[in-house]
């Protein structure tokens, strides 16, 4: 393969570049939609994965070498295992389709491993750092680099080609990994929502939508006002980062209708439950603030009673329980690329 069996300095640099660049093409792809770009993404995120496992071999040489020492290794034994169980739970959810134990999903623990493992990498290379070296740019480095990776990729068309052929949930999964779940049938999508937030109960007597914008007296729509305006349909897909998609057919008021015409800024669109993302001016005509789905009023599990369907933006762009639309100076892109609340 063009590989050394002896294990080396160059093998942690390795598989150091080999995990930063999975973490980055995985939270990449959880931020776009369905499209070309993200299915480039999705491989890219794969063949990095699976390139932390060709190394695998190596690095345990270099495992057993450590264990021998008399030093603490629980920090080193920690890390080992989250990335194995978010390498494992990512192959699992890539090949056997959106499944769950108990409640929680392959998905889940990839991404929740993904996640715990980032302190500890920190924490591990400062405790050992491995420091590149310009003899590390040379044309034999080149040459494993390249080894490993056509090595990854063919591991990853050889895993996508058993999954073919074998039919199974894997090669139905979109771009963006997600797996088709209950489009055309609202009441089958799954309830989910972001991390940090619950289903509020809504009163729906009292419930009002409260628009504003700079220097303008803020107004606000009763629940009953939003019914008789002026509604238009379309069709959408939710691509949730919980690893599903659904296509459905929504119905609401053009965000454009609410809140007038723009110069600038930022449009915020916030929950009730003060969840909130931010879009740029010329997004407005494309959003909707939909009142049904599937021509039926939305359920309090799927944001009634308004939500926000945003064509072409991952799930958690889509705000559920909208209590509130604003337009602000700030720029579209004054918000964290995922919402920390």
């Amino acid at each position: 393969m063009g590989i050394s069996p002896r294990p080396s300095r160059r093998t942690n640099l390795a598989l150091l570049a080999l995990l930063a660049g999975a973490f980055v093409t995985g939270w990449v792809a959880f931020a776009i939609e369905g499209s070309p770009e993200s299915r480039v993404i999705s491989v890219v995120h794969g063949v990095a994965g699976l390139g932390i496992l060709v190394l695998a071999p190596w690095k345990s040489v270099i495992v057993r070498r450590g264990l021998r020492r008399r030093r603490r290794h629980a920090l080193a034994v920690a890390f080992a295992v989250t990335v194995a169980a978010s390498l494992l739970a990512g192959i699992a959810h890539a090949t056997f389709g959106r499944f769950d134990v108990a409640g929680v999903s392959a998905l889940d623990v990839h991404v929740g491993s993904a996640v715990a493992a980032v302190p500890l990498a920190i924490f591990h290379v400062i405790r050992r750092p491995q420091r590149p070296r310009s003899t590390d740019l040379s044309r034999r480095t080149a040459l494993r680099a390249v080894a490993l990776s056509g090595t990854a990729a063919l591991t990853y068309a050889v895993l996508e080609a058993v999954t073919s052929v074998a039919n199974l949930p894997g090669e139905r999964r979109r771009g963006t990994g997600s797996y088709e779940v209950g489009s055309g049938v609202p009441s089958a999508m799954p309830v989910t929502q972001w991390f940090t937030d619950d289903v509020p109960l809504i009163d729906l007597d009292a419930y009002e939508l409260l628009v504003s914008r700079p220097d303008e007296v803020a107004q606000r729509f009763r629940y009953a006002d939003l019914l008789a305006m002026t509604a238009v349909t379309e069709t959408a897909v939710l691509d949730c980062t919980g690893g599903w998609w659904a296509e459905q057919t929504w119905r609401g008021i053009r965000l454009d209708h609410l809140i007038g015409p723009l110069g600038g800024g930022s449009i915020v669109v916030r929950s009730v439950t003060g969840y909130a993302r931010r879009f740029p001016p010329e997004d407005a005509a494309a959003l909707l603030i939909a009142t049904h789905v599937g021509g039926a009023p939305l359920s309090r599990g799927h944001g009634a009673p308004v939500r926000l369907v945003a064509p072409g933006r991952r799930g958690f762009w889509w705000v559920k329980w909208v209590g509130q639309v604003s337009v602000e100076s700030d720029p579209s892109w004054w918000q964290s690329p995922f919402p920390l609340r």
